[in-house]
């Protein structure tokens, strides 16, 4: 049989496979190391392999420690199965269902539309005014939802803008091709996601006719005309998963990573609540808006939106086109009609959850859970009590005359949000992924495997800590290309945190930065749900994705190192070793450490 057939059939059952061989691979573990390290570190490696290769679905890997910590003697199952509902689940929870509430009732299409409207149509504005609309709807949505809903809009107005996507790409070729397609009346329109009728406003054939037959521009001015719009039309495609991705860095709820974070630190580090909602929020959002900026000057510089027509206007087929443009926003925009009810109770009860949550205990002023017994509500407790309202809360303006009038209709009584609608848009899956998470973080504390591994991490320790921060980051945003941003965390973070005790450094320090650089994968189209639907869209290629992805890490490493090394610095306290630290390696003897990040060479044992 020949080796190109075998590697085939191999391949057919490569997943099978890993999960045979890998347990068999690494079985030594078991016999070389100290008993229940090695077993720890077993089942670690086990479900990095799955996770990896996604042998398995990435939840029912998550599920493994309920089945192998008990058996093997690590954790008994009463102390595992806890870690899959924790409080941090419950807040993940609640931003999930709020995130429900603004889908069903159409808001985030709402606050598209009203900010498109404000930054004008000019290719780079409108850009920007995607990425912006973007990352503030993952600050709350997922981000894979937050793409799906823009990238159909986006499409609608680069069509109205630029034509067909693919009468466009023929004119780019050969015009002649071009000419004969519209003299036939043939056109093939661009295959895009799903989306609102509303969202499907072409131009009429005989407008388009009438264009062409007074276009006295010459074949290489179209065919170089036909070129940029393609650039643009990239722009705005690869655009919108980026900005998803870095928005939802910003909140607690945005991404499953953040909430990793806290997990982590409080299953490590009991005693250290300087990261909430609010104390996040605050470090982050500066963060998240200054790659934003950065990432909209290089993405607009790359695909043609950076040129004088930014600031003015010219009188020509480019400020026809965004005419139309601006025409199909705000018919879009006219055809929602005034805000009703349902609308505006559901903006209400976002930014009261976006306050109550932000004000509870932001570290840098008191907050109001002062007024309650200390440690006794988290985020967790206002989420739940602001989502739960949303179930009974009516969806029509009540009205005291319906109860006397006997003609009145007598229609059902309809909530802002069904249990149905909010069961539907929870991804379970995410759930157990955390829990799994939390569970592998419990067993490496409780089985020494933690310490183990930090005591193997002492080379580390002539790093200087500036440089470090660069490094983890850049790793982790390299590591997540290739696999989920929420198994590379729930892997690298119990390292990381020892490895910041073992070279006597805050651990926020080092944490923080690996946390938000797994949300950085934006180099390949399998690294985010979001860059496979702008990929899906069929005018992306992978070199396309690499090239803007390469500039775009590097951007986020640098800005995440700025931030971490200025105000992160002040809000965290990161020039000396904490307290809540200590008790973690009892056996080692801390002195008072005390350097600083930017300047420091050499990291104290």
């Amino acid at each position: 049989m020949k080796l190109s057939v075998v590697s085939k059939k191999l391949w057919c059952v490569h997943k099978q496979l890993v999960l045979l061989l890998t347990p068999l691979v690494f079985l030594p573990l078991l016999f070389t190391l100290p008993e229940k390290e090695g077993k720890c570190l077993y089942v670690v490696v086990l479900m990095a392999m799955f996770w990896c290769t996604e042998a398995l679905p990435l939840a029912v890997t998550a599920m493994i420690p309920v089945c192998l910590f008990p058996i093997l003697g690590i954790l008994p199952s009463k102390q595992v199965c806890p870690q899959y509902f924790l409080e941090t689940n419950f807040l993940f929870l609640s931003g999930l269902v709020m995130a429900s509430s603004i889908e069903e009732w159409g808001l985030h299409r709402r606050i598209a539309l009203k900010v498109l409207t404000i930054v004008g149509v000019k290719p780079a504005w409108l850009i920007l005014g995607m990425m912006m609309t973007s990352s503030f709807l993952s600050m709350w949505l997922s981000n894979t939802a937050t793409t799906a809903m823009m990238l159909p809009i986006a499409n609608a107005i680069l069509e109205s803008l630029f034509g067909d996507l693919e009468t466009l790409k023929k004119k780019s070729k050969s015009i002649e091709t071009c000419e004969s397609d519209i003299i036939n009346g043939q056109s093939t329109k661009l295959h895009s996601l799903p989306s609102v009728p509303s969202e499907k406003q072409i131009l009429s054939i005989d407008g388009m006719d009438g264009m062409e037959m007074s276009d006295m521009r010459t074949e290489e001015e179209i065919r170089s005309e036909a070129e940029y719009q393609l650039k643009v039309w990239k722009g705005f495609l690869i655009c919108i998963p980026y900005a998803a991705s870095i928005g939802g860095t910003a909140t607690l709820t945005g991404t499953a990573p953040n909430l990793i974070l806290i997990g982590q630190l409080k299953s490590y580090f009991p005693d250290c609540d300087l990261i909430n909602f609010g104390s996040w929020f605050a470090f982050a959002l500066p963060l998240m808006l200054l790659f934003l900026f950065l990432g909209w000057i290089w993405i607009a510089f790359l695909y043609g939106g950076l040129n004088t027509r930014l600031c003015f206007r010219k009188d020509d087929h480019r400020s026809q086109a965004e005419d139309r443009a601006r025409a199909v926003i705000q018919e879009d925009y006219r055809k929602l009609g005034s805000i009703n009810f349902a609308e505006g109770a559901i903006s209400f009860f976002f930014v009261l959850f976006a306050v109550l949550l932000f004000t509870r205990d932001p570290k840098f002023f008191t907050g109001w859970s002062v007024a309650f017994k200390k440690g006794y509500v988290s985020d967790a407790v206002t989420g739940v009590i602001i989502v739960s309202i949303l179930f009974f809360f009516p969806s029509k303006k009540p009205s005291l005359s319906w109860w006397f009038d006997p003609q009145a209709a007598n229609t059902p009584y309809v909530p802002l949000l069904s249990w149905k609608k909010a069961q539907e848009s929870v991804p379970w899956n995410i759930i157990l992924l955390l829990g799994g998470g939390f569970a592998m973080a419990k067993a490496c504390e409780e089985s020494g495997l933690a310490s183990w591994i930090g005591g193997h991490l002492q080379p580390l320790a002539q790093v200087p800590p500036a440089a470090a921060v660069m490094l983890i980051t850049a790793f982790l945003a390299c590591f997540t290309e290739f696999a989920s941003n929420t198994a590379t965390i729930i892997i690298f973070l119990p390292v990381i945190a020892e490895l910041a005790i073992h070279v006597s450094v805050n651990p926020l320090y080092f944490m923080i930065p690996a946390t938000i650089g797994c949300s950085y994968a934006f180099m390949l189209p399998v690294s985010t749900p979001p860059n496979s639907i702008a990929f899906a869209s069929g005018h992306l290629m992978v070199k396309d994705m690499v090239k803007t992805g390469f500039v775009m890490n590097i951007l986020g490493v640098l800005s995440v190192s700025l931030a971490m090394n200025t105000w992160g610095v002040s809000m965290f306290d990161l020039n000396s070793y904490p307290e809540w630290a200590r008790p973690i390696n009892k056996s080692a003897v801390f002195t008072d450490v005390h350097f600083s990040s930017v300047q420091s060479t050499n990291a104290t044992l």
